[in-house]
């Protein structure tokens, strides 16, 4: 087996668990603002080329969402907003089955989600979507689970007022 093989192989066993949360993180924190299979792509292959730099390859799940999450900023920055973007993300949803009715409900959601603060939106987006533990959150944003349950309060009683 080549070293490159072995490290691919390393890489996707650690990912493989990570695997669907990540990608629900990636599609709610991109929704209506980027390509969501451009911002997994982009983390991934970022992920590929640090993993062996990783102190604890255990960790890939904290360093993804955390990297996503920067990039995301970075490409908010760079980049309007694209409506096309909104179109594809719809389709999406209506090809896994979504009514029109709980299509508009999800742009209604996430566009109130984006409008929380960053520490609250992050908090929803990790455990409400992506499914996250609560002392997982707090692993990932280095702080602690009573931040966590509060940003999460907060955050649901932001999105109740919105």
């Amino acid at each position: 087996m080549t070293p490159l093989k072995h490290r691919q192989d390393r890489f996707m066993a650690a990912y493989q668990s990570c695997h669907n949360g990540f990608l629900r993180y990636c599609s709610a924190l991109a929704f209506e603002r980027m390509d969501v299979e451009d911002l997994v792509q982009d983390v991934l292959l970022s992920a590929f080329k640090k993993f062996d730099e990783l102190q604890e390859p255990a960790k890939l799940q904290h360093y993804l969402i955390r990297a996503a999450r920067n990039r995301a900023v970075s490409l908010r920055r760079t980049a309007g907003r694209r409506r096309e973007l909104s179109d594809v993300q719809g389709d999406r949803l209506l090809a896994k089955g979504a009514t029109p009715d709980q299509l508009a409900d999800v742009h209604l959601l996430y566009r109130a989600i984006h409008r929380l603060p960053a520490k609250q939106r992050d908090a929803i987006l990790l455990f409400e979507i992506s499914g996250f533990s609560q002392a997982e959150i707090a692993d990932m944003q280095r702080c602690s689970v009573a931040s966590v349950k509060m940003r999460l309060q907060r955050g649901r009683q932001g999105l109740e007022s919105l």
